[in-house]
């Protein structure tokens, strides 16, 4: 027989297998004998009081053998022949739309602006080391998309929109650990995703899809109001009447063509600001309440939202044990994001810290229309290689000296590769933005008692949070407003923020595909 049972427990207890054997016994009146397994269903941690507990749903075995259930991909069909649907973007909602295309029995052509995964290192250490940025090979564009290299994380709250599951089991199907099927907040990892998106990809190919690196879309091929296929970079035409565009939020070449082939998009306010630098160790301190976390806790995230004069002011894409990334996706900017690995074992951990931004921020850009807000984010990101001193070099200050308008006269070593020189961040970000994170950080500190202090370092910017505009879809038919065949799908096109989301809308985007056909 088995029971299910839902326990609070220390984590010593609850991380020991021996241990937690011996708390059911003793607890449950189970001879210890007649255990034979217990299964993990769910696991999560709680750190809101002085104690810190281990949330666990389990089942027990008692006198009954366990058989592990194993996780299969579907039995996908070879479409080689099939009709064709072209992709553009092979991110989280490009892969997981080709996949799903294939399951319908329709044949996907993925056109990938940048390069495979195995080959994407090498211009990730031209930015870090020689400051050199490709623009279509970097942490955004490349097979895997922004998703390849990013912290991993696969916690979402848009349950509405799709299978959560299905995403998570398919993951591990393709090579991921299968604790992100009970973890409350999963996480793969950067070390441990690009071996997982490869997979994808030879599936992909392996049953008739097709898949091209270096093919930069340039042009759309329309016939009235209806799209026939498209035209890239090296001047090859790939023709079709079904498009998925799942670009990402960074393709502004994308956004700028849509605009000027009169293809109506949106301004979508997004969030912007800064990101911030502690030792794990003081954020373990304040979250779990103790000088040190000892053998049975993970580095600690953290998550703070304030309001600031009716604004927003948050924690996003918060990193433990963590590195800062040099995003930038064109020569002649600055941007920074974050990831870290599946062990989160850096002794740092970085968050961006942004604020919400309204329609009215952006009318100083108006004469951009729907282009406003990327005008924005681009200004800024420009101002910051110019405080940079022209080079991947990110500005950055002591996170005291920041809340006291200083410029600080030293910097230690973070962990973002190409350096940090010290500068007067308000130089880089519009005053309400300054004052916002200013009185932010003085908010977060009441909250986390020593968050605000000089140990810790300020990097700006943190601009792609999201995408700077939106593409209007059908709500049915999921194809664009006025353009039939052509699905905006995923985060750049405004309907994901993350992983799980954007492969979700990709999986979304591919059945409405099917549907039509």
């Amino acid at each position: 027989m088995t029971q299910e049972l839902e326990l609070r427990l220390l984590p010593e207890i609850a991380e020991q297998s021996d241990r937690l054997t011996e708390y059911i016994s003793k607890s449950k009146k189970i001879s210890l004998s007649d255990i034979t397994h217990i299964e993990v269903l769910n696991h999560s941690i709680d750190a809101r009081q002085k104690t810190v507990f281990v949330n666990l749903k389990v089942r027990v075995y008692i006198n009954e053998n366990f058989v592990a259930e194993e996780i299969h991909l579907p039995d996908y069909p070879n479409v080689k022949n099939s009709k064709e649907v072209i992709v553009i973007g092979a991110g989280p909602a490009g892969l997981f739309s080709a996949l799903e295309l294939i399951q319908s029995g329709l044949k996907p052509i993925v056109l990938e602006r940048g390069k495979d995964v195995k080959s994407r290192p090498k211009d990730l250490q031209n930015i870090n080391a020689h400051h050199i940025v490709d623009e279509d090979s970097n942490y955004c564009f490349g097979e895997g998309g922004a998703g390849t290299y990013s912290d991993g994380k696969l916690y979402t709250r848009s349950k509405k929109r799709g299978n959560v599951r299905r995403i998570l089991e398919l993951l591990v199907g393709f090579g991921a650990n299968p604790n992100i099927l009970i973890e409350a907040h999963p996480h793969i990892g950067t070390n441990k995703l690009p071996s997982i998106v490869r997979r994808m990809r030879e599936t992909i190919q392996e049953r008739g899809g097709e898949v091209h690196f270096n093919q930069r879309v340039t042009d759309l091929i329309l016939e009235g109001n209806s799209i026939k296929g498209v035209v890239t970079k090296n001047g090859d035409r790939f023709l079709s009447d079904k498009v998925i565009l799942a670009t990402g939020h960074s393709a502004r070449d994308i956004f700028e063509l849509l605009y000027h082939k009169g293809i109506e998009i949106h301004l979508k306010p997004l969030a912007v600001g800064v990101r911030v630098e502690h030792k794990q160790s003081l954020i373990d301190s304040i979250q779990y309440s103790c000088a040190d976390r000892g053998p049975f806790l993970p580095p600690s995230p953290y998550s703070v939202v304030k309001q600031i004069d009716g604004r927003g002011v948050y924690s996003f894409c918060m990193c433990p044990g963590g590195v800062i990334a040099a995003c930038a996706t064109k020569p002649g900017e600055v941007v920074t994001n974050g990831w870290s690995s599946s062990k989160r074992a850096r002794p740092t951990a970085n968050s961006g810290i942004v604020v919400e931004l309204r329609q009215e921020d952006f009318l100083p850009f108006q004469k951009f229309g729907p282009l406003a807000a990327m005008e924005f984010q681009r200004e800024i990101e420009q101002k910051a290689w110019i405080a940079g001193g022209k080079t991947q070099t990110a500005p950055a200050t002591r996170l005291v000296d920041f809340v006291e308008g200083k410029i600080s006269s030293d910097l230690p070593k973070t962990s973002y590769p190409p350096g940090i020189i010290s500068a007067d961040l308000s130089s880089v970000l519009p005053k309400f933005i300054m004052n916002a994170l200013q009185n932010g950080f003085k908010e977060f500190n009441k909250s986390m008692k020593g968050y605000l202090t000089n140990e810790a370092v300020v990097h700006a910017p943190e601009t792609r949070t999201s995408s700077p505009v939106s593409i209007p879809r059908d709500p049915e038919t999921l194809e664009h407003i006025r353009i039939k065949g052509l699905y905006p799908c995923g985060e750049g096109a405004g309907y994901a923020g993350g992983i799980v989301s954007a492969a979700m809308d990709g999986i979304r985007c591919a059945q409405a595909c099917a549907v039509s056909v």
